[in-house]
Parts: structure tokens; C-alpha cells; sequence
């Protein structure tokens, strides 16, 4: 292998008055052949790693840690792992536009460059996510083309991160949870809802609260939570006072069965004699 990998750079090379060139790129052959993934090409002096129709199911291991610019568009990449860039400090633009997305594992993108310029994840199958997941990246970020669940998760996500305002429009719902003062609180996550079919960004512009309905959720639900538990500590008073008394019956009846003390001869004669 490492010949061949010699002989492949001398090719290269060609001539010896090119010696010191032919140092460079045997130095480059041998860092291409041991860092870049399979399937990917690497350009060491821009930092851009290119791995498009590449026909890949997951994020390839091994990529550069001198990576500046991940190109993972139009493959079949179906979840973000957590671990997935973790070692790519250098990072400033990832794109993963045209895949199948639709997950992120908790954290996947916390490890993300403080540095990076652009996340796309346009054009997936995501239909929900959090802030959690994306960590404290400030990166433009690209949502749009993606199925989503609009609710209060989602708002709370598109209020934190720096999304691209050409394509804020196009997140669109595909499904929704009634906002605040929509008639019934409780609709299925599989249910299309009224909005779907409209942007995310609108319907807040025009007044839309999905997380005034999870607050009030909430409260109702700690409202229930603390009647059932005063509910139990009454119970539980009534239960110990009739205990009580019950306990305090039998020992009465106990001390009704005992037989009274009997006066005896001597105190019968002593008191005849008083008289």
C-alpha cells in the first residue's frame, strides 16, 4: 500500500528537477490516502470536504479535524448522532441539505465551532425539534423544506437561532397544535391542524401563541396534581380520627365489662359500727 502510494506520487511529480515538489506532494498524497474519508474529496488547502451523491446513510468517521467547510448534500443521511462533529473545531459551514433527516439526538449539534457561519438542514424530514438539540450555535441557519409540527417547541427554536431571513418564510407547517384561544386544547401531533399549509413565521407575526396552550397545560395540570394530594391528606385525617375512635369505644367497653370491687366483711361491720 505504501508503495504504491509512493509510486502514484511520483507520477505526479515526474521529472527530479521538481525534488522538492515532489516532497510537498508526497507529504499531501500520504495525509489525502490517511485522513479523507471514502467516498469524499478533500481540498487541504481550502479546508472543504466534498461527500455529495455520495450515496451516504450517516455522517462518514475520519473526516479531517482541519475541516472548514463539510459538503453532505443529496445523500441518504437519515439522523445526526451526537458525536458527530466533535472533532471538527475548525468547522464554519456544514451542510446537510437533501437527505432524510428526521431526528437529531439530543446535543448533536452542541458541538458545533463557536465559529460556525452556516448550518443548512433544508430540504429533510424534520418535523420536530428543540433548542436542546441545537446547542448555543448562532450560525445562519437553514430550516425550510422540512415537514413540520408547528408548536410550542418549534417557536421557542425559530425565536433562538439565527435563521436565514431569504428562506424564514418557507417553514411551513405540515401539521400544528391549536395556539391560545383556538377552541379545544388538545389535538394529536398526527392531526393536520387549521394552520397547516402556513408559514411558521406568520402565523406568530399575526398573533399565534403555541406556548400559551403548554402553559396553561401545565397549570392545569399542577392544579389537579395538588387537589389529588390534598384529597389524599384528607382521607387520610378522617381515616386516622375514626381509627381513634374506634380504638377509644373498644377500650371503653372494655372498662364497662370489668366487675365492679366488692365491699368486704370487715368494712361492712366497721361502718354498721359508725352508725
Amino acid at each position: 500500500m505504501g508503495d504504491g502510494r509512493r509510486s502514484g506520487c511520483r507520477g505526479i511529480g515526474g521529472r527530479s528537477w521538481l525534488g522538492d515538489l515532489l516532497l510537498l506532494l508526497l507529504g499531501l498524497c500520504g495525509r489525502v490516502w490517511a485522513q479523507c474519508p471514502e467516498s469524499c474529496h478533500c481540498t487541504w488547502e481550502s479546508g472543504i470536504v466534498q461527500c455529495m451523491d455520495a450515496g451516504l446513510r450517516e455522517v462518514p468517521r475520519g473526516l479531517p479535524t482541519d475541516t472548514v467547510s463539510l459538503h453532505l448534500e443529496r445523500n441518504f443521511i437519515r439522523t445526526i448522532p451526537e458525536s458527530a462533529f466533535r472533532d471538527l473545531p475548525h468547522l464554519r459551514d456544514l451542510y446537510l441539505s437533501h437527505n432524510r433527516i428526521e431526528s437529531l439526538s439530543s446535543g448533536a449539534l452542541r458541538h458545533l465551532s463557536a465559529d460556525l457561519r452556516l448550518l443548512d438542514l433544508s430540504h429533510n424530514r424534520l418535523r420536530q425539534a428543540s433548542r436542546e438539540e441545537f446547542g448555543a450555535t448562532r450560525a445562519k441557519t437553514r430550516l425550510y423544506h422540512n415537514p413540520w409540527h408547528c408548536d410550542c417547541a418549534l417557536q421557542e427554536l425559530m425565536e433562538t437561532l439565527n435563521l436565514e431571513p431569504e428562506t424564514v418564510n418557507e417553514i411551513v407547517c405540515e401539521s400544528s397544535a391549536r395556539g391560545a384561544g383556538e377552541g379545544s386544547r388538545w389535538e394529536e401531533v398526527s392531526g393536520a391542524g387549521e394552520h397547516a399549509g402556513q408559514p411558521m413565521v406568520k402565523l406568530l407575526d399575526s398573533g399565534v401563541n403555541f406556548c400559551s396552550l403548554q402553559r396553561k397545560t401545565t397549570d392545569v395540570a399542577m392544579l389537579v396534581t395538588m387537589f389529588v394530594w390534598f384529597f389524599m391528606v384528607i382521607v387520610y385525617v378522617v381515616y386516622y380520627v375514626r381509627q381513634n375512635q374506634a380504638e377509644a369505644r373498644r377500650h371503653l367497653e372494655y372498662l364497662k365489662s370489668l366487675p365492679s370491687p366488692r365491699k368486704t366483711p370487715t368494712e361492712t361491720d366497721t361502718l354498721s359500727t359508725g352508725f
